[in-house]
């Protein structure tokens, strides 16, 4: 059947496409309002440049394709972070800080989950250039702002820190299969299992990766996990950092998950995942990424944040908006034809019926063009 679309593949139908039309734009306009600059990366590219630094994660979930004109193997975007880094360290070169943003298409090999598409309408915002922890909270609070200004309310925003593994990991001296095996299961806090990967590893390290999953809450995990975890420089950093966020931001709904390593190895720092009422799955994804544009030629300091469009629009309330204005055709009515424009400048929706054309089938109508005497008025139209 060739109307089919590819599993996980949708089309946005007028209502849908709307919605997330409007979103992006106030979302665009909060980011500039920031000063964040809109830039837009292409949709393919070489497939080494994709994958480099920061996008060495995404490997599987880029789909592959040859160049007819020069013969190298192209990708197709599965996350635009990457390019945002290239355009920073290779194409703007700014000394200080440079702030970008972006929204565009990408495409996964395979769901994230089975409800989940394919094709993404990836949206974000990235800092470069700023390697303090005020650059982290600047970005999370851009996010934060972002979802209210499209009405979504936050429930929690999940902060972490992937520089406490990896201090942990590197005291254990782990090799990097015993690493990743111990990753996989910390990511979905498998106890069990991780207790087993832990066998061989010497104390206090084995103590202080089995106690990760635990580290979850409120604040006072912060707390707890100082008294906990070793005293490894690296960790005392990371607790100072996520302590600073806390308490600069008291108006979030932080919470604390020491084990939450997702995107870790392109992570060097703090982590976030914001939630919101009555969805399961983190709504927007970010984190501090330095040196993601080492491979481009120059390394730099890195935080942002990005979500899916398509998703927050179906959480985003629906707003109340005016149907369509019906007219008839204007033919060679220079009255009626000013008329329909003065509307169209006022930001009215007018549909202008065709010759032969009874009714509108979209979009809906509730006001309809009519001749009174010597003037054209607005009229309600009757219901069926």
């Amino acid at each position: 059947m060739n109307w089919l679309l590819p599993e996980h593949i949708a089309d946005a139908l007028p209502a849908e496409a709307a919605r997330i039309e409007g979103l992006r734009r106030i979302l665009l306009d909060h980011f500039r309002a920031h000063g964040f600059e809109f830039v837009m990366p292409p949709l393919v590219e070489y497939l080494d440049s994709l994958l480099t630094g920061a996008g060495q994660d995404l490997k599987l979930r880029t789909f592959k394709l040859s160049d007819q004109l020069s013969g190298r193997t192209l990708g197709v975007r599965a996350d635009i972070t990457p390019q945002a880094a290239r355009i920073d360290a290779h194409l703007l070169n700014h000394a200080g800080v440079t702030r970008l943003c972006y929204c565009g298409s990408v495409l996964h090999t395979l769901p994230a989950t089975l409800s989940a598409s394919r094709e993404l309408l990836q949206v974000g915002a990235e800092l470069y250039g700023h390697a303090g922890i005020e650059a982290d909270l600047a970005v999370i609070r851009l996010m934060a702002g972002a979802l209210a200004r499209i009405g979504v309310p936050l429930s929690r925003v999940d902060l972490g820190h992937v520089g406490i593994f990896r201090a942990l990991a590197a005291a254990a001296g782990m090799d990097s299969a015993a690493e990743e095996a111990v990753l996989a299961l910390l990511q979905v806090k498998d106890v069990p299992g991780l207790a087993e990967a832990c066998t061989g590893v010497a104390s206090p390290w084995r103590e202080a990766l089995l106690a990760l999953p635990g580290l979850y809450g409120g604040a006072d995990v912060l707390e707890r996990a100082a008294a906990t975890l070793p005293a490894l420089p690296a960790i005392a950093e990371a607790l100072a950092g996520l302590r600073h966020l806390v308490a600069a931001a008291p108006e979030l709904p932080f919470s604390i998950d020491l084990s939450d390593l997702r995107g870790y190895h392109y992570h060097n720092g703090v982590v976030f995942a914001a939630y919101c009422p009555g969805y399961p799955a983190a709504l927007a994804l970010g984190g501090r990424y330095d040196g993601a544009g080492r491979a481009f030629g120059r390394e730099r300091p890195a935080t942002g944040f990005s979500l899916d469009l398509r998703e927050a629009a179906r959480l985003a309330p629906a707003e109340a908006g005016r149907d369509a204005i019906l007219a008839p055709a204007a033919g060679h009515d220079a009255e009626l034809a000013a008329t329909i424009a003065a509307l169209r400048e006022q930001g009215e929706v007018v549909v202008e019926l065709l010759p032969g054309e009874a009714a509108c089938e979209g979009p809906v109508c509730d006001r309809k063009l009519v001749r009174v005497g010597e003037r054209w008025i607005i009229e309600a139209m009757q219901e069926d």
